[in-house]
Formats: structure tokens, sequence, C-alpha cells
């Protein structure tokens, strides 16, 4: 009988596995293993460990069901690796390839003395793939998506085994328990229900929902994608089914928008396969001599959600409550820091990583370069987010900022966007009062902006 270990790192689900099928197909007895690599929270948030904590709970509840279970060990992987080969008469190691350079790395330091096989999951297409006819990667997300479509597409996903052979008894770590988020129940089987809730219907209204703050219109399966609880594969042939429902050309489009976010995560993760510089400084070299302001009051009150500007205050009050926030918000508010504040970009992206319970290295780099206008968009520098305006648009009746800054629950509609410009008495009348219950504005956002424009038109010019 042969005996293989699957490997489990991001691919914490049991249908649509890749590393477990090539484990099934190749060994009569497969080892769910899962290692606490020690190196990888290197400033872990509390949200995501507890999400993965439960969410290795939930994946060995469902292994027992099928006959088997998981095993955790807590180490370098390359010493509990050989123990449990040693251990097992293990001939083979599976895992789902990972694009991270500390993964890489890791993953090259193993092959060099163990049998591992890497297979692709992470992504529905891997990144060497989705490139230029001369072999260079794509630095535009429009011209990485038209190749990336191009390519042959799923058309079936698998499902999960009907039964495992038991593996041996093998000495096994507690899981560590850490209070699970109640917005963010762990699990594959939530997972295939956020995304079957979203088919429902919200993924036919995406295109024109998703930007709300005070709608439901994401699938809000983002954690879920970043430990594997379902696969990218999965999520892609569903929004293609969805799409072949339907005949309504808004529909379509939804479904559409939909799958051109799926393929932004794919580009992201290709952005740090061939540019791993990318979390450590700005991809475009024109913008490392930017000079930010040195300014911790200021960067606390954003972090804290005082700002005086509703709608980032509500979205970093959410962030803080939720471990989660709305991808229109995340732009908005790093827009601020950046744009208004003239703070690293960096400081944001630390800030996000130590809360965010879907903190994914690649998307969440991307994301605030972006934003920033430094890293591989090709939109100029100057696009800059009226946090204000930006509010009125995707908050148009201020429920979503009433339901994270309480103190502006009264506050009339025609006033909840900018509530500084009440009079005093008004003020009175509902309750806040500027300054006292309620910052006013930290900045002046048209001065603001100027600021940072004549800064990083500068460093270009540097650069």
């Amino acid at each position: 009988m042969t005996t293989g270990i699957w490997w489990i790192r991001r691919d914490l689900r049991l249908a649509d596995n890749p590393a477990l099928q090539r484990a099934l197909q190749e060994c009569d007895i497969v080892i769910p293993l899962f290692i606490l690599d020690p190196a990888i929270p290197a400033s872990p948030a509390p949200n995501r460990q507890a999400f993965l904590y439960a969410g290795l709970r939930s994946l060995d509840a469902d292994l027992r069901e099928l006959g088997s279970c998981l095993t955790v060990r807590s180490g370098n992987p390359a010493d509990i690796l050989p123990q449990v080969l040693a251990e097992t008469g293990a001939e083979k190691i599976f895992a789902e390839e990972d694009y991270s350079p500390y993964a890489i790395q890791r993953d090259q330091k193993v092959s060099q003395t163990l049998p591992l096989q890497l297979v692709l999951g992470v992504t529905v297409h891997h990144p060497g793939m989705v490139v230029k006819p001369d072999g260079s990667p794509f630095r535009v997300f429009t011209a990485f998506s038209r190749t990336w479509k191009a390519l042959p597409q799923p058309v079936s996903s698998e499902p999960k085994p009907g039964k495992l052979n038991p593996p041996p008894k093998l000495a096994s770590e507690p899981i560590p328990g850490l209070p699970e988020s109640p917005s963010f129940p762990a699990g594959e089987k939530e997972a295939h229900f956020r995304l079957e809730k979203f088919l429902e219907q919200p993924v036919y209204e995406y295109a024109n929902d998703r930007n709300r703050l005070d709608l439901d219109g994401t699938s809000t399966l983002s954690p879920y994608l970043r430990f594997g609880m379902i696969s990218a594969r999965q999520a892609f042939l569903s929004a293609t089914k969805a799409r072949a429902n339907t005949s309504n050309p808004a529909a379509t489009q939804g479904c559409e928008t939909w799958i051109n976010e799926l393929i932004w995560r794919e580009f992201y993760n290709a952005i740090l396969y061939h540019f791993p510089f990318v979390l450590k400084t700005t991809y475009s070299p024109s913008f490392r001599n930017i000079p930010w302001r040195e300014a911790p009051d200021d960067l606390h009150a954003w972090k804290m959600g005082m700002t005086g500007y509703p709608v980032v205050d509500a979205c970093m009050r959410q962030l803080a409550g939720l471990g989660w926030m709305h991808n229109r918000g995340r732009m908005v508010v790093a827009s601020f820091l950046v744009k208004d504040l003239l703070i690293n970009w960096q400081e944001g992206e630390r800030w996000f990583m130590k809360h965010l319970v879907d903190g994914d290295p690649a998307a969440n780099n991307g994301g605030w370069q972006w934003t920033a206008g430094v890293g591989t968009d090709a939109a100029p520098y100057f696009r800059v987010f009226n946090p204000t305006t930006q509010g009125e648009k995707f908050d148009p009746e201020g429920r979503f900022i009433r339901k994270w800054v309480p103190e502006l629950e009264r506050v009339p509609t025609s006033f909840i966007h900018h509530p500084a410009s009440m009079t005093p008495e008004m003020q009175k009348e509902v309750g806040v009062i500027i300054g006292r219950d309620y910052p006013a504005p930290m900045v002046d956002h048209h001065t603001a902006k100027e600021r940072t424009l004549a800064a990083f038109k500068a460093s270009s010019r540097i650069g």
C-alpha cells in the first residue's frame, strides 16, 4: 500500500482540490497534514488566525465524516515533513503551489531533499502561463485579462471524495482556539452556502450594486478564497454557469463584472509571482522618492476612524468591527491616507494585514499600490477619490455611515456626508457637536489633494 502526505496550505477543502486528488490517484492512503509554520505569521492578524483555526476544525470534522482525520504539527516544514515521512513510511508529498516569495523559497528548499509534488490550485491559471507572446509578464490588467480569457478555460470541477482510507495514527497537536467571528463562520460548507446565496440574485445585480456600501451586493467570499475553503475554479465556473442562465444584458454584465474581479485576484498573484519586490517597495521606480509625511497623530486618527469624513470613518470602523471591509471602502480609505494625508501607503498596507480576515499579501499589496498610483495600473497618479462625493454616491442615504458611526445617527441625510456644515443650532438639535462628539474634517480635501499631487509630480521628475 502506497502512502502519501497531503500537505495542506491554502486549500482547506475536500471538493475540487487538485493536491488531494493527485494524492488519491497515486496513493492508497493519504495523510492530511497541516503545519503551523511560525515563519508565516510574522505580524498575524488575530481575525485571520481565528478564521484559519476554525477552518482547520471544520476541515477535520469533514475529514472524519469520510473516515480520515487531520494531523496538525507546528514548526519549520523542512523539519516536520521528514519526521512525518519517517513515522509513516510515506513516499510522496502533494501540495498546491503558492506564489508568495516565502512560499516559493520554502517549497524550493523542501524539494531539494523531499519528494514534493506541486500542483495548480490557488489560481485558475498559473501565473507563468498568462504572459506575453515573448514570455514576459503583463504589467497592466487589461492586457492580462484579455490573455487570461483566451486560455483554455475549465469546464468542470471535481467533487469531494466519497470515502478516504484511514491514515495511520499520528501524534497531532491541538488546534489553537481563538474566538470565531460570527460574521465569517469558517469552513467549506459555509463557503458554498455563501456562493449559492450570491448566485441566487446578487451576482446578476453585481455590476450596479458591488460598489454600494449600504447594500449586500458582494459575495463576501474573499476570506474563503484566501484560505481555499472554496477554489478559484469553483467560483469561476459558478460565474460562467450563472452567465449562461440569463439572457438579460444587465444580468450578464453582473456575471462578467464578477468574473473580472476573480481575474483581478489572479493578476495580483501574477504580479507578486513575477515581481516579488513589490512587497518591499513601489512597483514603479518613479515614485520611490515621495516625501511622505511623518504624522503619527494623523495616522492614528485614520486607524481609529476619527478623520471627520464620515464614509472614511465608517469604513475604518467596519474594519475594526468585522476584520473585513467592503472593496469600495478599501479604495476610499486608502486614497484618503495617501492622497489626503500624504502618508506612506505601506502604513495602510500593514494596518490592513494586521486586521483583515481575508488579508492576502498579493491582493492587499496590489490594491494599495493601485490606489496610491504607484503600482502596475495604467491610470495616472493623479487619480484621487473625493471622500465626500464617494459617500454621497455609494451610501446615498447614509445608512452605512449611521451603522458604523452611531454618533451621527440623528444627522439629516442632507448633512450626513458633511456634518461639519451643520449650523451650531442644528448640531445641538441632533445631539452631535462637531469637535466634541465627532471630529471636524482633519484636512481640507482640495488643499490636501494639491499638496499630494505636487509631491507625486516632483517625485516622478526625480525618478
